[in-house]
C-alpha cells in the first residue's frame, strides 16, 4: 500500500452497522429474565424525606421491588470524583435538588414499572433552596467593560442514558453509556464493593456523550444493586424529563470583561471575572475566565474565578466546560471594543495576536491562527462586510456578519493498545477507549492501516470493552491524540511478535533465519526471494493469530505550550418584522495539526458549531424558585434541528505538530463550539445594531 489513509475522507468502518440497526447500544441489549427499573424523582427542591408510601406500588402487576431510602439498596461512597454526583442514591433521606433519585421501582415491563412508579406518594419537611443566581451589571466607564450570561445548559444526546446490569457467581456485567468503560468499573468496585477484577463493562456504541456520560450516574449502581438484589438482570432507561435533573448539566455563568486599549488598537488591559453556577450535589465548578489567560497579548490580564453554590441538580463537564462559556463573553467584547475604536474586528484581532502565550509563558509548539484569520476572511467575503450595524436589508431580513477566535488545550493521556494480526489477513486494533458518535473506531481502523501499510477495509476495531487494554477514555478532545499515538507501537510490536514467530515455528518458510534478515512491508513478510502475506504465514504456520500491546505516556515534548486554535465566521439574519434570528451561513477554518480523517473531523466540527447555535439562540433552561426546572422536556426546551441550520463549511490547515504526536495530530473535540455562540452574537450585532449580552439570544431581547 502506497498511499497512506491518513488525512483521507474514510467513510466510518461502523457506518452500515449503524445505519441498518446493527449496532447495539446499552439499552438494546435484551438479556433472558431481564426485567425493568423505572426511577422515582424527587418534586421539591430541598429538604426531608419524612415517609413514603409504596404499598399500592408494591402491589401493582408485574412489580418485583421497590427501593427507597427507607428500603434501599446498599451503596457505599464512591471515592474519587468523576465530575458526577458525590452521594449515593437512597443513603439517606435528605432533598439536594429537585429531579433527585429518591427511588427504583423494577418489575417484569417497563410499563409496570413505569405505572407503578407514579402510585408512590411521598411526604416531605421542605426547605427553601438556593436558586438564585446573579444577572447582569450595570455598564462601568471604562473603554469597554460589560457584563455577559449563559443559561443552564444540558446534554441532549441521541442516545439517552441506559444501563443493563446482570450478575452471575459474584461476577457483574455491565452495559452502560459511558464515555470509558475503565470509568464504570472504578466507580462501581467502589459503590458496590466489588473487586474491580469481577466487574466486565461493555459499550462498543454510545450515541453521542459531550461529557455527561463520563460521570456514573444515580441509574447505574441502582440498577447493578437491584440486579443483585433480585438475581435478575435488569435494565433502566432515563426518560427525557429525567435526564435534565439525574445526569448534570453545563453551569450558568456571569462574566465581566473589561479592556483598555490605545486608539490604534492595542490592548493594554484586560479583565475577567467569571462566577458560575455549582452545585451542593457536586464538586465540578467552571473557570470560565480561564480562557482569557491565552487568545490575546496584551500588556496586562487579570482573571478570577468564583462560584455560586446552588441547590439544583449537579453541574458537571460539558463540551467544552468552561471555554464554551468564557468565549461567549471575551469574544463579544472584543467586539464591543471595535466598534468603540471603530475598527474591523478582524483587524483588531489581529493587531492583539499572540505570538507566544500571553503574559511571558512558553512558545506554543504549532500555531497557524493567523492563517485561520486570513483564509477565513477570504473564502467568507469578510472585506464586503458593512461595519455600520443595521445597513444591509435583503427583503424583509436585515444581513450581518460577526467572528470570533476559537482556542482549546491540546492534551494527552496515557494509553495502551493491542493489535493482532490474524490469519484471515485482516488486523485488528483493540482497546477499551470509547467511540461516542466521534468515530473513534475509524480512527483506530485508520491508524493501523497506516503503521502496518494494509489497506483500512483489512482492519478492524475493537472498543468500548474494559477487558481490553486500558486506552485513553473520551473526554478533553484527547482520544485521536492517545490513543494515537498507542497504535503505532502496538503495530510495531505486533509485527516483531510475527517475526519472532516466523523464524522459530515449523511449517513458517522463514524458519531459522535471523530476525534482522526478515523484513516487513505493506502486510507481507520478506527474506531473500520468499514474499508471503501475513495471513497466509499465519495459515502455514497453524496459527490463529499473534498480537502485541504498546502504550504511548502522555508525556511531549517539554517547553512548548499546546493548544489547537480556530477561527469562526458567521452570517445571520433577522426579521424586519418579528425580530427573528436566525443563522444562515457559517464557516469555521481550523489548525489542529495532522487531520487523520477529514470526513469525521469535519463533523465533528460541524456538530461543535451546531451546539453553538442552540448556545446562541435556544438552549436554556427555566429555573423556578422552587429548584424546578420549567421547560424539562424536549417540547419546551429547544435544540436546533435540521430546519434551524445553514450550509455550514469547514476547512483545515493541516499542519502537523510533531512536538506533540509523532503523526501530528492535535484535538479537535471542544473546539466547533469555543466562539461559536459569540459569532452568532456578533453578526447579529452587525445586522440590527442591538448588542445581546445574555444567553439564549431570543425574540423577545430583539424586539
Amino acid at each position: 500500500m502506497n498511499n497512506s489513509p491518513i488525512g483521507s475522507a474514510t467513510t466510518r468502518v461502523d457506518a452500515r452497522l449503524k445505519v441498518t440497526g446493527g449496532a447495539l447500544y446499552a439499552a438494546d441489549n435484551n438479556l433472558t429474565g431481564l426485567c425493568y427499573g423505572y426511577l422515582i424523582l424527587s418534586t421539591i427542591g430541598k429538604g426531608t424525606i419524612n415517609s413514603m408510601n409504596t404499598g399500592a406500588a408494591t402491589a401493582s402487576p408485574g412489580v418485583l421491588a421497590v427501593y427507597t431510602p427507607f428500603n434501599p439498596l446498599k451503596l457505599y461512597a464512591y471515592g474519587g470524583d468523576e465530575n458526577d454526583e458525590f452521594t449515593p442514591p437512597l443513603q439517606d433521606k435528605n432533598v439536594r435538588y429537585y429531579g433527585q433519585v429518591i427511588g427504583l421501582v423494577v418489575a417484569q415491563t417497563f410499563e409496570q414499572a413505569r405505572d407503578a412508579a407514579e402510585l408512590v406518594t411521598t411526604s416531605y419537611s421542605a426547605q427553601t433552596p438556593a436558586t438564585s443566581f446573579p444577572g447582569a451589571a450595570k455598564v462601568s466607564a471604562a473603554t469597554v467593560s460589560q457584563t455577559y450570561t449563559t443559561s443552564m445548559v444540558h446534554h441532549h444526546a441521541m442516545e439517552p442514558h441506559a444501563t443493563v446490569a446482570s450478575w452471575s457467581s459474584g461476577h457483574l456485567t455491565i452495559y452502560t453509556a459511558t464515555q470509558g468503560t475503565p470509568l464504570v468499573v472504578s466507580r462501581m468496585a467502589n459503590a458496590l464493593g466489588v473487586a474491580s477484577g469481577n466487574i466486565h463493562v461493555i459499550n462498543p456504541y454510545v450515541g453521542g456523550a459531550f461529557g455527561g456520560k463520563w460521570g456514573n450516574w444515580a441509574h447505574t449502581p441502582l440498577t447493578a444493586a437491584a440486579a443483585k438484589a433480585l438475581n435478575k438482570p435488569v435494565k433502566t432507561v432515563l426518560t427525557r424529563e429525567q435526564v435534565f435533573t439525574v445526569v448534570g448539566h453545563r453551569p450558568m455563568t456571569s462574566q465581566t470583561v473589561t479592556i483598555s486599549a490605545s486608539s490604534d488598537g492595542t490592548i493594554n488591559s484586560l479583565t475577567h471575572n467569571g462566577t458560575a453556577s455549582k452545585s451542593n450535589s457536586s464538586n465540578f465548578t467552571e473557570g470560565p475566565s480561564s480562557l482569557s489567560n491565552l487568545v490575546y497579548a496584551a500588556g496586562s490580564i487579570t482573571t478570577s474565578k468564583s462560584t455560586v453554590d446552588l441547590d439544583i441538580p449537579a453541574t458537571t463537564i460539558m463540551r467544552a466546560p468552561s471555554e464554551a462559556n468564557g468565549s461567549f463573553a471575551l469574544e463579544c467584547a472584543i467586539d464591543e471594543l471595535a466598534a468603540s475604536l471603530n475598527m474591523d474586528p478582524l483587524a483588531l484581532r489581529q493587531k492583539n495576536y499572540a505570538n507566544t502565550v500571553p503574559n511571558g509563558g512558553k512558545p506554543w509548539s504549532s500555531k497557524h491562527l493567523a492563517e485561520c484569520y486570513t483564509t477565513g476572511a477570504s473564502a467568507f467575503g469578510w472585506s464586503k462586510r458593512n461595519a455600520k450595524p443595521g445597513q444591509v436589508l435583503d427583503g424583509d431580513w436585515y444581513v450581518g456578519l460577526g467572528m470570533s477566535t476559537a482556542i482549546y488545550q491540546a492534551s494527552r493521556s496515557n494509553a495502551t493498545l493491542k493489535v493482532r494480526l490474524r490469519s484471515d489477513g485482516t488486523a485488528l486494533v483493540a482497546g477499551t477507549g470509547s467511540d461516542a458518535g466521534t468515530g473513534q473506531a475509524t480512527v483506530f481502523a485508520i491508524l493501523g492501516s497506516a503503521a502496518l501499510g494494509i489497506p483500512v477495509a483489512q482492519v478492524n476495531a475493537q472498543l468500548g470493552d474494559s477487558s481490553l487494554p486500558t486506552a485513553a477514555n473520551a473526554g478533553g478532545s484527547s482520544s485521536t491524540a492517545s490513543n494515537g499515538s498507542a497504535v503505532a507501537i502496538a503495530a510495531q510490536a505486533a509485527i516483531t511478535a510475527l517475526i519472532q514467530a516466523a523464524i522459530s515455528t515449523s511449517g513458517s518458510p522463514f524458519k531459522g533465519k535471523s530476525a534482522g534478515s526478515v523484513t516487513w512491508k505493506n502486510g507481507n513478510l520478506t527474506s531473500g526471494s520468499t514474499t508471503i502475506g501475513f495471513g497466509p504465514l499465519l495459515t502455514k504456520m497453524n496459527m490463529a493469530g499473534v498480537e502485541a500491546t504498546g502504550t504511548a505516556s502522555k508525556t511531549t515534548t517539554s517547553g512548548y505550550s499546546y493548544y489547537s486554535f480556530g477561527a469562526h465566521f458567521c452570517e445571520v439574519r433577522v426579521n424586519k418584522w418579528t425580530a427573528e434570528p436566525r443563522v444562515s451561513r457559517l464557516l469555521a477554518v481550523i489548525d489542529a495539526g495532522t487531520i487523520v480523517d477529514s470526513k469525521t473531523a469535519r463533523s465533528q466540527i460541524m456538530g461543535g458549531m451546531i451546539m453553538g447555535i442552540g448556545q446562541a439562540l435556544m438552549e436554556g433552561s427555566v429555573l423556578e424558585t422552587s429548584g424546578r426546572i420549567a421547560n424539562a422536556s424536549l417540547n419546551s426546551y429547544l435544540l436546533p434541528v435540521n430546519a434551524d441550520l445553514p450550509h455550514i463549511d469547514v476547512t483545515f490547515l493541516n499542519y502537523p505538530d510533531t512536538k506533540f504526536t509523532p503523526v501530528g495530530m492535535r484535538g479537535i473535540g471542544e473546539l466547533g463550539i469555543i466562539g461559536a455562540a459569540a459569532s452568532v452574537a456578533n453578526a447579529i450585532y452587525n445586522a440590527t445594531g442591538k448588542r445581546v449580552r445574555s444567553l439564549p439570544i431570543t425574540v423577545d431581547k430583539l424586539l
